[in-house]
């Protein structure tokens, strides 16, 4: 994430903080700062592991309370996958796809402006849209063929 972008996130949590009179803690820092370094999806393991090796432990009530906070504000978005719930940094972003494999756990995401434009286009009975998430769920092309490989060896 660009150093801009890091910027603008902290200062939406600041505001947030401020704005509801709450504790502006080293702790919620350090989990923004670290859940802003992942290049990609992370898992809470890893964001725990990635805080201990810069020596910031942090409690796991303290991991999942900042990170149900950074959903709250849209600045987090998770993922249910088979191995568990992965999260992904999403300021900016308030449309998103994703590819997800149900065997090996792969994310991608699918740039589809086919699927943005309908979204844009479909017209809600008093709602206002701000974004969307679509995860499709199914099996990587990987996957089919380690699966379409191991049929042929039983055939064998």
């Amino acid at each position: 994430m660009k150093e801009s972008a890091k910027h603008a996130v902290r200062q939406i949590l600041i505001t947030h903080l401020e704005q509801n009179h709450q504790r502006k803690t080293p702790e919620r820092f350090a989990v923004l700062d670290t859940v802003c370094s992942f290049p990609s999806h992370f898992s809470m393991q890893q964001l725990a592991t990635e805080l201990d090796m810069k020596n910031f432990h942090v409690s796991r009530a303290t991991l999942y309370n900042t990170i149900n906070l950074l959903m709250k504000l849209r600045l987090v978005a998770s993922f249910k996958l088979t191995e568990g719930v992965r999260y992904e940094v999403v300021y900016n972003n308030t449309s998103q796809c994703h590819q997800i494999c149900t065997i090996c756990g792969k994310v991608s995401a699918v740039k589809s402006p086919l699927i943005v434009n309908a979204v844009e286009q479909t017209h809600l009975k008093r709602f206002r849209k701000e974004g969307f998430t679509l995860s499709i769920y199914g099996v990587c092309s990987s996957c089919q063929a380690k699966i379409t490989r191991q049929k042929n060896k039983n055939k064998s």
